[in-house]
């Protein structure tokens, strides 16, 4: 059926758009800016908890004595709408004086200082003076987490963070508590952060406007070690950022800066610079014979085989599960992450050639997803008190370190990684994509179960930015279901069908954010754009499609490893190193 379309006058454009847009979304077609601070389009739609919470986007409408605000105002046949008139500028100011009359005025030593949609908005509405200032500022709460940073004081209460948490996420940690001055919002009843049901996806961050939620930053330290000369610094840089991280540096979305990063990260300091897609062949080997370990079993007619398998790379979704769905710990693979894989390798297998002792050994990632920061904290990944990977940093935080070392990212040549470990193959790049774990395991399952080449690498089948996909691949007669889902909500509903008995499946990936990692909490800000999300991931298929070897088993120096080292996947070494266990962390 056709969608029925309406046409209406904005500051005298005349433009038709499909019944139920808002005025907001009317404008922007034609380019007009109306400001706003609580309006964000998740899911294609503004902010479902509380609509207009900032009435930033006031604009007149004919015919109505109040101002109408534009995200949350749907377009009628006819409709005559102003958004710049004396009596909207002058409303829209006031608002904005009397968010900032509670607001703290720390702006230098702001973690958003220079980034504040708020301070921006204060630029362009010419506020040099606080007629409101002089009264109290609301009581709230400050929290400092391994991955995120809550500073309430600063919250303008537009909600984004509610909605992206319990709307699309569905993750429930974060909503509005207690009433009148001393509203804030927090975890159900008043918990802290690391008491609550979050996961540390940081999807609250990346929306947040203000500096009420940021990222834990651990730049100041990575200097410190750096400058240490007792410490050797190594580096692991994960597949997404490659693809995003020149944005900052004003290049296109979906632009490949492998090369640069690597001689960027030399640049600054790092002894060794690795790459995590080493780890994301070496994780295929593991989880791939943990896949293949379940399916023989399973087709012997074994019915203690759980399946279907999960994917556990991503710690978000670790986290999600242990929290939300324990009665479920038994089904997700026990392989470690990417980064959790290099970092036992690097401090055990690597440390011991290189004859470094461990405690002199400093590993870093720089990782798309601010959960990487807490997973690096977790006990079970450290030995004797000290973690495998010391701390992680976000693709926000590199660029910010490149830009205060007075790099010329834009400028630099291209740089190789260094060897063992910043060897890797195409499968481990596309770890960085929605589909692209599952993708990368079939790739190798296909061959070791087939024992047949694979004439086409490319599971097409599997690509794709749908929040929930199914896929059939036919292995050698065989039917293997797989599914794949990105972002906590659309992973809710799987998991539910799994546990409800609805299954279909043999292997699922999940991945917490949209997008996969490319869409990671700690990428530079996209809004969900999906132009932007396609771009990354097609950039990551590129680099894929231009690698030599594009299956995680041809890798020789991951041969090589379980040759001198590991012996053979799910092995008794292999077991102890790159597998994990889960807990139950439901809160009653």
């Amino acid at each position: 059926m056709e969608e029925k379309q309406i046409t209406l006058q904005i500051d005298g454009h005349f433009i038709t758009v499909p019944e139920g847009s808002t005025i907001l979304e009317a404008a922007c077609k034609i380019g007009i800016n109306i400001p706003t601070l609580c309006h964000i389009d998740l899911k294609g739609t503004c902010i479902k908890n509380n609509p207009a919470s900032c009435r930033i986007c006031v604009v007149e409408v004919a015919g109505r004595r109040n101002l109408a605000p534009a995200c949350a105002t749907r377009c009628t046949e006819g409709m005559v709408v102003k958004t710049s008139t004396l009596r909207v500028m002058n409303a829209r100011k006031v608002v904005a004086e009397l968010i900032l009359s509670d607001h703290p005025n720390d702006c230098l030593t702001c973690p958003k200082c220079g980034n504040c949609e708020l301070q921006t908005l204060a630029l362009r509405f010419n506020i040099r003076e606080m007629p409101f200032n002089g009264g109290e500022l609301s009581p709230r709460k400050r929290e400092v987490t391994s991955s995120i940073v809550r500073n309430m004081d600063k919250c303008i209460f537009c909600r984004r963070c509610e909605s992206v948490c319990n709307d699309v996420q569905t993750v429930g940690a974060l909503g509005a508590i207690r009433r009148g001055f001393n509203t804030t919002i927090a975890p159900a009843f008043d918990r802290m952060m690391k008491d609550s049901e979050c996961t540390y996806c940081g999807q609250c961050v990346a929306v947040c406007p203000v500096g009420a939620l940021t990222e834990r930053d651990y730049t100041n330290r990575l200097l410190d070690d750096l400058a240490d000369p007792d410490k050797i610094v190594i580096v692991q840089t994960a597949p997404a950022v490659r693809a995003a991280l020149g944005e900052e540096f004003g290049l296109p979305p979906g632009t490949l800066v492998t090369g640069k990063m690597v001689y960027a990260l030399r640049e600054l300091g790092f002894d060794y610079v690795f790459d995590t897609d080493f780890a994301a062949d070496l994780t295929i080997m593991e989880e791939g014979s943990e896949i293949l370990n379940r399916l023989t079993r399973y087709l012997d007619g074994d019915k203690s085989v759980r399946l279907p398998i999960l994917t556990s790379c991503c710690p978000a979704w670790v986290n999600f599960f242990e929290h939300h769905f324990p009665d479920m710990l038994d089904i997700p693979s026990t392989a470690r992450s990417p980064q959790q894989m290099f970092g036992s390798i690097a401090k055990s297998y690597w440390a011991e050639k290189m004859g470094i002792p461990r405690e002199k050994l400093v590993v870093v990632s720089i990782m798309p997803c601010l959960a990487k920061k807490y997973e690096c904290d977790r006990d079970e990944f450290k030995v004797n008190g000290v973690p495998d990977v010391d701390y992680s940093i976000s693709t926000r935080e590199l660029a910010r370190l490149i830009k205060r070392a007075n790099i010329g990212f834009t400028l630099v040549l291209d740089s190789p990684f260094d060897n063992p470990m910043g060897e890797s193959t195409g499968a481990g790049v596309i770890f960085g994509t929605t589909g692209g774990v599952m993708e990368a395991a079939l790739r190798s399952v296909y061959e070791i179960y087939t024992g047949q080449p694979l004439k086409n690498v490319n599971f097409e089948q599997v690509r794709g930015l749908s929040g929930v996909r199914r896929a059939t691949i036919d292995l050698n007669g065989f039917e293997l279901k797989v599914g794949i889902a990105h972002g906590l909500g659309n992973a809710r509903h799987l998991l539910e069908d799994i546990r409800n008995g609805h299954n279909e499946y043999h292997v699922i990936e999940i991945m917490a954010c949209p997008g996969g990692c490319i869409g990671g909490g700690g990428q530079p800000l996209h809004h969900g754009n999906s132009d932007v999300l396609y771009a990354r991931a097609n950039a990551l298929y590129r680099e894929d499609a231009n690698k030599p070897l594009r299956k995680s088993h041809d890798n020789p120096y991951i041969q090589k490893l379980y040759e001198e080292y590991l012996g053979k996947p799910l092995g008794e070494k292999s077991e102890m190193l790159l597998h994990t266990h889960y807990f139950n962390k439901s809160i009653d």
